[in-house]
């Protein structure tokens, strides 16, 4: 059995493993509790009251988080001829427009973050679908990543700014990420109330009984924290 490290141990001893936080609370002893020499990611964590095995019980949408992830985000985009254009423009850090790109990325070129596909482009892409898929870089248009010319700028600059997808995986979680530690604690709570907000808009019409049963929130090797997923669910973004 693995035992805990001391940074840990003393982290821990600062959380009540019984208790159920507010969202302001939880939020600042995350920041209290990070033990890394770096600046973690502050992620959360959400155990789902659906079926992953029902399709009309699967949650995957995109949200813009208001202060972004605290990183620089590399955007690829699968598109050519004025498409290209119009992507390097908009700032898109890598343009695959040809097969030797699609030959690169088969070979293990992913340095990039998020990739965005225009429609004619999606054939090519779609045979990278075992590179991409484990990955989640796999362009998808539930994610929003499959658009028109004339959508990438938007696409790019969202991306770019803080937009976040989120999916339910085959255990019925989700995980997403809200910023860093650095970030100051009020940041943190708007992050995670455009979240939960879009989560919350984003409930499949055949969800049953309770949507969101347990959220947990996290830094990077820190201590896990528990949120009142009551008081959590009727966050919302400050006008």
């Amino acid at each position: 059995m693995s035992k805990h490290g001391k940074k840990f141990t003393a982290a821990m001893a600062k959380v009540d493993s019984d208790r159920f936080y507010e969202p302001m609370e939880a939020i600042q002893l995350v920041k209290e509790t990070s033990i890394t020499s770096f600046d973690s990611t502050v992620e959360i964590h959400m155990r789902m009251g659906l079926d992953p095995r029902q399709a009309d019980q699967q949650l995957r949408d995109v949200v813009v988080l208001p202060h972004g992830l605290g990183k620089a985000v590399r955007v690829l985009v699968f598109a050519q001829g004025e498409a290209a254009t119009i992507a390097e423009k908009a700032g898109a850090d890598h343009v695959a427009d040809s097969d030797e790109w699609i030959n690169k990325i088969q070979a293990g070129f992913t340095d990039f973050d998020v990739a965005i596909a225009t429609p004619d482009m999606m054939g090519k892409a779609g045979k990278l679908g075992r590179v991409l898929g484990p990955r989640g870089l796999m362009p998808n248009p539930k994610a929003g990543t499959v658009v028109d010319a004339d959508q990438l700028p938007r696409v790019i600059e969202e991306a770019k700014a803080g937009r976040v997808e989120f999916r339910l995986d085959k255990t019925a979680n989700v995980h997403v990420p809200i910023g860093k530690v650095s970030f100051e604690a009020n940041k943190l709570y708007e992050n995670m109330a455009a979240l939960m907000d879009a989560i919350r808009k984003a409930k499949p019409s055949a969800a049953k009984g309770s949507y969101i049963r347990r959220i947990t929130v996290t830094s990077t090797m820190g201590p896990g924290i528990k949120v009142d997923s009551q008081i959590a669910q009727g966050m919302k973004v400050s006008e």
